[in-house]
């Protein structure tokens, strides 16, 4: 199912929440941040389980990666936001169509046109099982994972690295030559030194923050093509 109402240019009414007895002020601001966000609501209308759908629907617009009969790897991929972009734009589960396989540690509710595997992608059987359920290599490996938050900045930052960094060693044994590899980071230095290691592997390397990322999250996504092969 194709899905619109991108909120690019959407304005909602501002709604103010009040604070509960059972509910902290950290909490309050969360919500209220969460009912006057314009990407959250579109995702409800849409179907997308995540307002981080919305910061792959932007990648792909720009950099068309995920073309129609293409196999798609999502790494990390509870909720199933991302997988749902995926078999919607290489029509996953249509006649002809391409293939998404969701991964994750933790159970995921099916997605219609994808296939699941509970699956550590740093085991050692992950590559053979990821070309099994695939059925060969791979065209595009997407990771929007993040460690567990800690509030300890320097700390998530070294997290977060370290998951695009096995993403992309993954992505180097799995993918087709001229595939892409798209993965979340988080601005602080140490990307710099990624992104390095990205530019012997791939043609194009680019360093790349949606407008459905908040402008106050350090968030960002580096988006690698033209896979050099092994």
């Amino acid at each position: 199912m194709t899905r619109t109402g991108t909120p690019k240019e959407e304005r909602l009414l501002h709604t103010r929440v009040k604070t509960a007895r059972s509910r902290t002020l950290s909490s309050t601001r969360w919500l209220q941040r969460q009912l006057n966000d314009p990407y959250v609501a579109a995702a409800k209308r849409a179907g997308y389980r995540s307002r981080a759908a919305w910061k792959l629907v932007e990648l792909d617009d720009r950099y068309h990666l995920l073309k129609p009969g293409a196999r798609v790897l999502d790494l990390g991929a509870a909720p199933g936001g991302w997988t749902q972009v995926a078999v919607d734009r290489v029509a996953a589960g249509s006649p002809g169509g391409g293939t998404v396989l969701a991964v994750d540690l933790n159970e995921m509710a099916p997605v219609a046109g994808a296939r699941f595997e509970l699956l550590d992608f740093l085991s050692s059987d992950a590559e053979a099982r990821v070309i099994a359920a695939l059925e060969g290599m791979v065209d595009v490996v997407l990771s929007d994972m993040a460690a567990p938050a800690t509030g300890h900045r320097q700390t998530d930052h070294l997290r977060i690295m370290a998951l695009c960094e096995a993403a992309l060693a993954f992505a180097v044994q799995v993918l087709n030559p001229g595939g892409s590899f798209v993965a979340k980071v988080l601005k602080g230095g140490t990307e710099n030194a990624l992104l390095l290691r990205m530019k012997q592997s791939f043609r194009t390397v680019r360093h790349a923050k949606p407008q459905a990322s908040r402008k106050d999250s350090a968030e960002a996504y580096v988006v690698a093509t033209g896979f050099k092969g092994r």
